[in-house]
């Protein structure tokens, strides 16, 4: 007998038409959710593959450092061949040229002094020998006529006749006698002999210190080490100035190169390249952010120049001033190309920046490190024989200017997809309990067509259907949409963040793949579970509408409450799973409106505390501490207190991270410290203990990033300074453990401006501009994005309750029929089904505003982790106001719709379903 057609396919379609409001809710946001998150993979793929492309396009560097002067050929020579020089002989060499010239300059000094006297010495003595034979013969005269003279009176008349005499003697004789004795003594073995004699002692304590010298170097620079091998590299010149930039009303800093041809170079985003001495061009994103445009003109170190493009230079992808800063800075800090003529008219010191690149690539991060680090052997030993100092070395896997966009691009798509299967899992489980509620309504139908020969796999098949065809158009519809619409929002974005190359448009399967493919997956996979653990019992059971899966018990003995709360309690305890799915939604909610509140709160707070908890609102670095004359730089301003500072390297979880030691005076106006601190114990910032919680007591261990020196401090106290991760010392203990001289230091402390000290000496200044730059930059790049992130979590609470209440009214139509038949109004009706869920509404909010701040506290804190710097996660009681206040408005409004659905149940809809 053959089989009559099988009516479930058109039920599918009626049904579709039939609740069209529910489907095209769920639909709209699924479209909303997986274009969006599609066109985060298209641009996130096609940005990040066009980057990497550029930098081999671009020639991007593989490290770059700095030399306080500019380097030789030889010395230029000498790194690119990867040699390194031998400082011990280098020592040897220049210790004993110092010697020869001290000792030569020692016996010279003395040999004047010894010839003179030997001179005078000789003179006096032919005279005196002239008078003792004058006095003799006139004794012998007095002799002969019988009168004796004492020796006494002898030896007086031969002393008269030299102190007569003498002076005379010497004015006469002196300077042939002088030139005849010096002459002859400087060329003889004598004097040869004492020169020798005098060098050799003091080889001796050459190469005694240079022993001792060459220890601690060899150490701090593992110059002996065995694994050292030389590594070729071609060397570029890539010098810089860093000026005031003046454009709009806008006050920043610029640092200008001379336009590039062989390394690190760029893409132009809209103009042409500087072709004279006027013209500059500068970062497209610090342009857009301060309202610059092509053909502008900006004032650069007090010169005129005309912008004549916007640009991204590979190495600058992030605007980082320094390595050692927490943040870049886009709106304060810009780069820029100009002619070597514009370079030139900038009166501004020059930095000698060479970049260089490896001839042979690493493999690896690994052989990266490596390489980098023979490479700075090399250059440590080289620049201590060309009598040269190195003011800075970055090779390229530590440069956050060119890795951190890229980095941070990274997990964009981990996050994104994250978002999207929770999204995914709520709104399955939404459909399971959907279609739950719609099998137990149609329990008679599926016991008959069981009995009538339909298979438990047909009815699955039915039941699936509805929920993989409604994420299947909603994945293609927003499919095109990523690729089209949302694609560029999010470009637009990551252009707003950072300074990237030209990219084209790149089509990829695993946009498709996350975004449709695990979708249906989580959706197919949820629902089937749902499905099949229903559709397990016997046709019997559903004729006899028993669908209970576990063995029915016993209702719910209630307190003699009257009957409209008892009927309340009873619509909350038969609505327990959609009230638990609800809870997750609700909390999923607040943990983005968490972010969403919660991230602009934070940075204000952060802005308006750091300034006042600033320690001093001047920090001048300087380059030395003496001037030309050898006299040490001071100044006059009220105030200032002279201080020491290094940077160090703290081994988090994650990452190395900066930390400023900082040697203040004895007694300092700006941090306080107790007294009789050991050479090893310290103070630590509220921000570093909180950040790696390190209390007082602890231990921690710092690290040198140029050496293999460590240091291990104990923490004495903790400061409540916020704005930057440091340590604080008294100064002498401070140049105790870096083995610096007793006095030394090398920069000043002021709550006032110090303009005394000629800029050549000052390295840098730290102000409140740059420990606002972690707060200020988020801001800009992710702050305006909280709004609209707020209005989507608004929308989607409201997605949420709107269905799972209407499951709720759904599944109680009877109830509310018979209830409407015994005579109640629709506002007495309404009461008993929505009081329930507006109270339960209430406890989820708060309950999920308490779970979303303590989750994103963590979701926070990791996302710190992987930066410089810290701050708290805040939200403020406002802020838990607003919170609530979304998500409960969200629900009013969903109310008006579920008091219009109970209005709409007609009373005979009890009569209808009578068994």
């Amino acid at each position: 007998m053959k089989r009559v057609k099988n009516p479930l396919k058109k039920r599918v379609f009626r049904e579709l038409l039939g609740e069209w409001q529910k489907y095209l809710v769920i639909a709209i946001f699924l479209i909303a959710t997986i274009g969006f998150v599609s066109g985060m993979f298209v641009a996130n793929n096609s940005m990040l593959t066009s980057a990497r492309n550029k930098k081999v396009e671009y020639n991007l560097e593989d490290g770059n450092f700095e030399l306080k002067e500019k380097a030789g050929a030889e010395l230029i020579k000498a790194l690119e061949k990867g040699e390194k020089a031998d400082i011990k002989q280098y020592y040897l060499d220049e210790g004993y040229k110092e010697a020869d010239k001290e000792v030569i300059k020692a016996v010279n000094d003395a040999v004047p002094e010894e010839i003179e006297k030997a001179v005078k010495d000789g003179i006096e003595e032919e005279v005196r020998n002239g008078a003792t034979q004058a006095v003799e013969e006139k004794l012998s005269a007095y002799a002969d006529m019988g009168v004796v003279i004492s020796d006494e009176e002898k030896e007086e008349q031969i002393q008269s006749i030299v102190d007569e005499n003498l002076q005379a003697a010497i004015d006469e004789y002196y300077e042939d006698a002088y030139k005849e004795a010096y002459d002859k003594y400087m060329y003889s073995d004598e004097y040869y002999d004492v020169i020798s004699d005098a060098k050799e002692e003091a080889y001796k304590e050459v190469r005694k210190t240079v022993d001792e010298e060459y220890s601690k170097a060899a150490d701090k620079y593992d110059l002996d080490n065995p694994d050292y091998k030389p590594v070729k590299i071609r060397i570029y010149e890539n010098f810089y100035k860093d000026a005031p930039e003046k454009s709009r009303g806008h006050e920043g800093k610029i640092r200008v190169y001379i336009d590039r041809k062989d390394i690190d170079r760029y893409s132009i985003h809209e103009g042409s390249v500087p072709s004279d001495e006027n013209e500059i061009a500068i970062d497209r994103m610090h342009a857009a952010n301060v309202g610059i445009k092509v053909g502008d003109e900006i004032e650069v170190g007090g010169k005129s120049f005309r912008v004549s493009a916007l640009i991204a230079l590979v190495d600058y992808s992030t605007l980082y001033e320094k390595s050692t800063d927490s943040m870049f800075d886009a709106i304060n800090f810009d780069v820029a190309l100009v002619t070597e003529e514009g370079f030139n008219r900038i009166n501004r010191n020059i930095h000698y920046n060479y970049s260089w690149t490896y001839n042979i690539k690493p493999e690896d991060d690994a052989e990266e490190k490596k390489m980098s680090e023979n490479v700075m052997a090399a250059l440590i030993s080289q620049a201590v024989v060309d009598d040269n100092e190195i003011e800075g070395f970055l090779p390229n896997y530590l440069n956050n200017a060119i890795h951190f966009a890229t980095d941070d691009m990274g997990g964009d798509k981990a996050r994104a997809s994250i978002m999207l299967y929770i999204l995914i899992g709520v709104l399955a489980f939404i459909f399971g309990i959907t279609i739950s509620n719609t099998i137990t309504k149609e329990s008679s139908v599926i016991g008959t067509l069981r009995a009538s020969g339909y298979t438990r796999g047909e009815l699955v098949v039915h039941y699936m259907t509805m929920p993989v065809l409604v994420t299947l158009i909603a994945a293609v519809i927003g499919n095109v949409l990523g690729y089209t619409f949302f694609k560029n929002v999010v470009v637009n974005m990551y252009y707003n963040s950072y300074s990237l190359p030209t990219y084209e448009t790149i089509f990829t399967s695993d946009a498709f793949i996350k975004t449709t493919v695990v979708p249906l997956i989580l959706m197919f996979v949820i629902n089937l579970f749902v499905i099949v653990r229903l559709l397990k019992l016997s046709p019997l059971r559903f004729l006899r509408h028993d669908l209970k899966l576990t063995k029915r018990k016993k209702a719910i003995r209630l307190p003699h409450f009257k009957f409209l709360r008892r009927f309340r309690i009873r619509v909350l305890l038969q609505n327990i799973p959609n009230y638990i799915v609800l809870f997750f939604g609700i909390a999923f909610v607040m943990l983005m409106l968490s972010m969403a509140v919660g991230f602009p709160e934070s940075l204000n707070a952060y802005q308006k505390n750091v300034t006042s908890m600033m320690f001093a609102k001047y920090q001048v670095i300087l380059k030395e501490t003496e001037d030309e004359d050898e006299n040490v730089i001071t100044t006059d301003v009220e105030g200032a207190e002279r201080f020491s500072m290094n940077s160090l390297e703290y081994e988090g979880s994650s990452r190395a991270e900066t930390i400023s030691v900082y040697g203040i005076e004895d007694g300092s106006s700006f941090i306080s410290m107790p007294s009789s601190l050991g050479e090893y114990d310290v103070v630590i910032s509220k921000t570093f203990s909180e950040k790696y919680k390190i209390n007082e007591g602890d231990t921690f261990t710092i690290n040198d990033k140029y050496d293999n020196d460590s240091f291990d401090f104990k923490v004495a106290a903790v400061n409540d300074y916020e704005g930057t991760l440091s340590v604080f010392m008294p100064n002498t203990n401070f140049n105790t453990v870096f083995d610096n001289d007793e006095d030394s230091f090398n920069g000043y402390l002021s709550d006032k401006e110090i303009t005394d000290i000629d800029d050549k000496y000052i390295a840098t200044t730290i102000t409140e501009d740059d420990v606002l730059k972690i707060s200020r930059q988020l801001d800009h790049s992710i702050g305006s994005y909280m709004k609209y992130f707020r209005v989507v979590c608004i929308i989607l609470s409201a997605v949420l309750i709107y269905l799972l209440t209407k499951i709720i009214i759904e599944k109680n139509e009877n109830a509310i029929s018979m209830v409407k038949i015994l005579g109640y109004e629709n506002k007495e009706i309404s009461s008993l089904y929505l009081t329930s869920t507006t109270i339960m509404i209430i406890l989820f909010c708060i309950s999920g505003i308490l779970l979303g701040y303590f989750g994103m506290e963590v979701v926070f804190g990791i996302y710190l982790m992987s930066m410089e710097g810290w701050f708290d996660f805040v939200i403020t009681g406002v802020g838990f106001i607003k919170m609530f206040m979304f998500v409960f408005v969200a629900y009013l409004i969903v109310m008006v719709f579920d008091y219009n659905r109970i209005k709409r149940i007609p009373m005979d809809e009890a009569l209808k379903n009578v068994e």
